[in-house]
């Protein structure tokens, strides 16, 4: 282990797994940062910590597991201790990849995926989707005038519409759930801003 890195507590044994919701949390890492000149995001500096590291403290603390979306640097990432994979397809073909990669290697029955690069998240979302799902088997975020489709929570069961969806070449996290029943959780856009370019950092 990299003494560099300051792993968060295990996840909890099976006899206090009740704390945590049924739930496999995905970090999509796998993007390629054109915007920030090519940079592997999981891995620049924010507030004194890496990007993933924020990363894994928003989904600690709800989720039963995690799985890191990575598509450079795997064994990098694997030092944190959760799996990692990959896109089945090459040249970065955009976040749905890393979130249907996430979804064929999760363990359980629902699945929550949040961007490397979104580290104003509420520390709890996973649990106000959890909240906001209602009897849907999706909940995407959204602010009062933008989807962020790419923080959802979903059972696990939709992959296969999800791979129809990729196979057909669709890409947009916004499309791939347009004909499905869900709910949407609204949250300020503040707290949904993205670290997109040097400027973002501070």
């Amino acid at each position: 282990m990299n003494p560099s890195i300051s792993t968060p507590a295990p996840l909890p044994s099976a006899q206090n797994a009740h704390q945590r919701l049924p739930v496999t949390g995905i970090i999509l890492a796998g993007g390629a940062g054109r915007r920030m000149g090519g940079a592997d995001k999981g891995w620049l500096d924010w507030r004194g910590k890496p990007l993933i590291e924020r990363a894994i403290a928003i989904l600690h603390g709800d989720c039963t597991d995690i799985i890191i979306s990575a598509n450079r640097h795997l064994e990098r990432y694997a030092q944190w201790g959760y799996p990692v994979v990959s896109d089945l397809a090459a040249d970065f073909q955009g976040p749905l990849m890393g979130l249907a990669a996430g979804m064929h290697a999760a363990t359980q029955a629902w699945v929550a995926s949040i961007p490397v690069d979104g580290p104003y998240l509420p520390q709890d979302i996973v649990r106000r989707m959890w909240q906001a799902k209602g009897g849907h088997d999706l909940v995407v975020v959204r602010s009062a005038d933008h989807w962020h489709a790419v923080i959802c929570l979903c059972r696990r069961a939709l992959l296969p519409q999800l791979q129809r969806y990729l196979d057909g070449g669709g890409r947009r996290a916004q499309g791939w759930f347009q004909d499905l029943s869900f709910a949407c959780l609204t949250l300020p856009a503040d707290l949904l801003r993205n670290c997109n370019h040097p400027e973002d950092m501070t």
